[in-house]
Order: structure tokens, then C-alpha cells, then sequence
């Protein structure tokens, strides 16, 4: 099978596109032919390699000290059960899903073995795969941090960064949760993130929402940008501020999956995606990536 494989740390161009063997089901295991994969900001990080001197080494070691120990990355992936092993009980051939796989990466191939147990769901019939693809990691990581914020109906609830893959659901499950929701995001972008449920939004080219006179019962980070200590004026009495950077990595449960799925099949939610890329086009989705100008999320499309 053909896969987009990361050959060391460093640029886009350390991506080489192989043949690899095709992948065997054990006992337990699925096999999944892949028809869509996303590029992620965390994907770029893996990739690169960025991350602090104080995390360097204990980073090295969990993701490989000169080259990623998984050197097929991409996070989320939706397509069709190709076998099953002989103890699967869960799915059966033919099955249309969407999935993560998180530190065991693996997406961008266009095939992956997945462990019937792993964070797994049917694909909704209303969506394509690439939609079901991007609403993965955006989705799961929003629901975490809503949790740990406990985000309640009528909060008044700031996502600062509403228009990346994380911001795009998080203003959509904010508004499904009851929330007056203000996003933050650029002026060409404030279009968008209106229309998908948000009461009001600040420009932050030409705005400070942290100088106006609104106060939030919970301010969420979605790009890891903002501290809580540069917010704490515009946070409401026993307001609460949430961060995808330094609050630690999301919990992923199938049950967010499943609950993303029952949001996209009543169009409750939708995805937001800005490019489709091949898988030879990987290097390239990197590279726009990395530009920080993405709007929602990058798809990689596999199979038409």
C-alpha cells in the first residue's frame, strides 16, 4: 500500500510517499481502507518537532529520539471496514466509520488496523468522509475542555481562535449547549464563525475583548495563545478559563464520537473545511498549514 511516510524531524519535505506492506487484523482488529485523513496543527508539531526545552527530552522519548518511532502520522481518518479479524464482534465488513488514533497515528495510508475497542464510530449516512474525517479531533478536543470548564445553558461563553478546526465546533457546541457564544477570530473569517452560532464577534486585529466591559462566565482558548492572567479582567465572578496549551492533552472517549455523530446526523453541527489535498499532497497541506491562515480544518482525500 502507499503511505506518506516522516522520514526524520524537520520540514514538509522530509515526507517521502513509499510502498509499505498492507497491514494484517490480529484476533481483535480491524481493517480499514482509508478514504480521508486530516493535517493538524499537532500533526505539523510531531512532524517538526516544536516544542520547549523543558520537554524536549521526555517528548523525544515518547514520540522516537531522531525520527517519529510512528512515521505514518495523521490523528483522524474516516473510511470503509475492508476485514475483521475473527473476534470482532463490534463491526463487520463493509462498514462505513470515522476514528482517531492518537499517539498511534497511522493516517496517512491508505490502509490502518484498528482495534475494535479504540475510539470508533459509524459514519453518519448524511455526511462524506472527509467531513467526518475533520470533525474529530476539533470536536473531542472542544467537548474536553467544555467539560473541564463545565460550560452551563445561558453562560456567556468566549472562544478566542473560533475559526480553526478546534474554534469552528467549539462555536457550534457552545451554541448547542445554550451558550451566548462571542467568538474571536479575523475580520474575513467573522462571516463564517456568525454562521455557525455565534452571537457576536470581536475582531482581534482591531478589537481587545479583554479592554471591553463584557465579562464571561468561561473563556476558551482554542489555539493556545492566550493565558488566563492576561484574561482575568474580562472573566465574570467565578469565571473559568480553559486552554488547549498547558491544561494538558484532551481526553478522547468513543462516547464524544458518538455524540459528534448524533450531532452531524440531526445537522446540529457541521464540518468545516478549507482545502482537500491528496495523499501525495501531504508536504504541500503541511506547508499551508504551518501558515497559521488555515479556516477549519485540511482534509487529505484518499479515495474518490
Amino acid at each position: 500500500m502507499k503511505a506518506m511516510v516522516c522520514t526524520k524531524y524537520g520540514k514538509p519535505d522530509v515526507f517521502q510517499l513509499k510502498e509499505v506492506e498492507k497491514p494484517t487484523p490480529k484476533e481483535n482488529e480491524i481493517l480499514v481502507k482509508i478514504y480521508a485523513t486530516t493535517v493538524t496543527s499537532g500533526d505539523c508539531r510531531v512532524r517538526s518537532f516544536n516544542s520547549s526545552l523543558l520537554l524536549w527530552l521526555p517528548m523525544r522519548i515518547v514520540l522516537g529520539l531522531r525520527k517519529p518511532r510512528k512515521p505514518i502520522l495523521g490523528v483522524e481518518l474516516a473510511g470503509e471496514v475492508e476485514e475483521v479479524g475473527k473476534n470482532v464482534t463490534k463491526f463487520k465488513k463493509g462498514d462505513q466509520l470515522f476514528a482517531m488514533t492518537g499517539m498511534k497515528f497511522g493516517g496517512y495510508a491508505e490502509y490502518i488496523c484498528l482495534t475494535e475497542k479504540g475510539t470508533i464510530a459509524i459514519k453518519p449516512e448524511n455526511i462524506t468522509y472527509e467531513e467526518a474525517a475533520s470533525i474529530s479531533f476539533g470536536g473531542t478536543t472542544a467537548l474536553h475542555f467544555f467539560r473541564k470548564g463545565n460550560i452551563q445553558v445561558g453562560q456567556k461563553v468566549l472562544i478566542y481562535g473560533a475559526s480553526g478546526a478546534v474554534g469552528t465546533a467549539a462555536v457550534q457546541l457552545a451554541s448547542y449547549y445554550g451558550a451566548e457564544v462571542t467568538g474571536v477570530c479575523s475580520a474575513k473569517n467573522s462571516e463564517l464563525v456568525k454562521s455557525l452560532g455565534a452571537n457576536h464577534v470581536v475582531n482581534y486585529q482591531t478589537e481587545d475583548f479583554i479592554k471591553k466591559e463584557k465579562r464571561y462566565d468561561l473563556i476558551f482558548d482554542a489555539v493556545g495563545k492566550i493565558t488566563k492572567n492576561q484574561c482575568k479582567e474580562a472573566l465574570a465572578l467565578n469565571g473559568q478559563f480553559v486552554s488547549v496549551e498547558g491544561q494538558g492533552i484532551a481526553k478522547v472517549e468513543t462516547k464524544d464520537l458518538l455524540f459528534l455523530k448524533k450531532l452531524m446526523q440531526e445537522e446540529s453541527i457541521k464540518s468545516v473545511i478549507d482545502r482537500r489535498y491528496s495523499l501525495e499532497q501531504i508536504p504541500e497541506a503541511h506547508e499551508y498549514v504551518e501558515t497559521g491562515r488555515k479556516v477549519g480544518n485540511v482534509a487529505v482525500v484518499l479515495q474518490k
